[in-house]
This record gives C-alpha cells, sequence and structure tokens, in this order.
C-alpha cells in the first residue's frame, strides 16, 4: 500500500496539487483521474520520487516515508517499482529480449542465463510470440510494445507498477487487452497498481480505486461501481461527458431502482 498524507507540491510559488490525501491498496488498479493540468502527473511523479513534495508525507512499505529518503534508500524504493511509460519507451537499439532484461543488469546480480530465463518468463507472461524476442521494437506492433513494455515493468517483482496513460496510442480493443493484462498482473502478483489514465473504457472496467483530481485537489475517491452513483457534479461532468457514459450511468441508476 501506499499512502500520501496532506500532499502539497509548488512550483515557483504556484501550488499544483494542493493538500491531497489517499490510499493506494495492494491488489488492486488504483487510478488518478481529471482533466488536463488537474496535477495527476505530478503526484505520480511525487510518488515515484521524481519530485520531492513542498509539504506532507508518501508512506510506504509499513510506513516508511519517501520523502525522508536519501540517495541509498531512493534507489532500493525504487528497486521496487514498476513504470510503464505513455509511449512504451523501449529502446530502439535492442531486441524485444534486451529491452525486458535492461533492468535485471541494472539493479540485480543474476547471471546472464539467469536473465534471460527470467525475461523470457515475463514475456511469457504478457503473450509475447517466442518469434518476437530477436526483433527490434520498431519491427512489432503499438500493442506488443506495451506488452513487452509490462513485462519490463514486471521484470523485478516489484511491489509497486506506475503506469502512465498506459493505452495512448492504441485501437479500442488493443487498450482492452492491455487493460486486462494490468488488472491480471495486479491481481496475480498484488501489486499496488497506480494508472494515470483519461481513457474512460479503462476507468470503468478495471477501476477498483479512483482518485478524482480537480484543480490539484482531492474531489471525490471510489470504486468504478460508485461512479454511477455519485453526486458529485465535477466528477459526473468529467466521466460523464459523452452521451454513451451519459447512457451506462443512467442504466446503473435503474438497476439500482
Amino acid at each position: 500500500m501506499i499512502q500520501i498524507q496532506n500532499i502539497v507540491k509548488s512550483f515557483d510559488g504556484v501550488t499544483v496539487l494542493n493538500n491531497i490525501s489517499a490510499d493506494f491498496r495492494d491488489g488492486e488498479v488504483n487510478m488518478i483521474i481529471g482533466q488536463s493540468g488537474s496535477g495527476k502527473t505530478v503526484l505520480m511523479k511525487t510518488m515515484l520520487g521524481l519530485f520531492k513534495p513542498s509539504s506532507g508525507q508518501i508512506l510506504v512499505d509499513n510506513g516508511m516515508d519517501i520523502t525522508t529518503f536519501n540517495e541509498k534508500r531512493m534507489r532500493a524504493y525504487h528497486r521496487t517499482v514498476g513504470t510503464l511509460f505513455q509511449g512504451s519507451a523501449l529502446f530502439d537499439s535492442m531486441t524485444v529480449l534486451q529491452n525486458v532484461a535492461f533492468p535485471l543488469e541494472m539493479f540485480s546480480h543474476m547471471s546472464e542465463a539467469e536473465m534471460r530465463e527470467r525475461a523470457v518468463f515475463c514475456l511469457k507472461r504478457v503473450n509475447m510470440p517466442e518469434h518476437t524476442y530477436n526483433l527490434m521494437p520498431g519491427e512489432i506492433s503499438g500493442g506488443q510494445q506495451k506488452r513487452v513494455a509490462i513485462a519490463r515493468a514486471i521484470v523485478l517483482n516489484p511491489k509497486y507498477l506506475f503506469c502512465d496513460e498506459p493505452n495512448s496510442g492504441l485501437d479500442p480493443k488493443t487498450s482492452l487487452v492491455i487493460d486486462q493484462l494490468i488488472q491480471d498482473i495486479t491481481r496475480e502478483y498484488n501489486i499496488c497498481t497506480v494508472v494515470n489514465s483519461h481513457d474512460m473504457n479503462s476507468i470503468m472496467e478495471i477501476g477498483d480505486n479512483i482518485l478524482f483530481l480537480k484543480n490539484g485537489m482531492k474531489e471525490w475517491q471510489g470504486s468504478r461501481h460508485e461512479i454511477c452513483s455519485s453526486d458529485d457534479e465535477a466528477l459526473n461532468d468529467f466521466v460523464f461527458a459523452s452521451e454513451l457514459f451519459k447512457r451506462i450511468k443512467e442504466s446503473g441508476m435503474q438497476n439500482q431502482d
């Protein structure tokens, strides 16, 4: 679990995050949602330890506050973190297998044979065909690149998995596959997964615990099932902006009746 307590983050006197407190639970897909400029990315980078908050605490591993970590302890924390970047961020000069093994070279003491075995295991877990292992990222599809990025993110057995817009640039069908994969891995390995997303389909499909930010403040928190019954006007305006999701909300309310 990650607990953030009274997080404030300012840049040059401008407050971007204002007194945010929330819990992000193990074994669940915890989503951060909100309009552009609401502070989602800054919050995620703060939880990753890339930004230090102006005030507040970020508690991991039964109460350790990462805001107090020195470089050595922060490196140890990052060893427990997997990250899925928006554009997959695979190395063009490395094969699929080499990309997945790269974190092991950086952070483990495994032999080459052990690294290969672990990388192959993770590629199989995300259902990558064996014939792709020696291909370059540019030779596989966008959906496959996301799978490889997920394999790389879990290769170190992380406690925490951070995903920044994981469905960016993917077609709806492939997005559903990636969503299901993230959810399955989260539950299978009991990872605390944090997803920054604008994708309404993802929110309604896999959002176990959703934090909605508005103007750098916590506006609402709950599950995807609670969204349909929420009377928070700002949340409704954000989630149910399209006619499709308005019908979903209306249908959910009718089923409750």
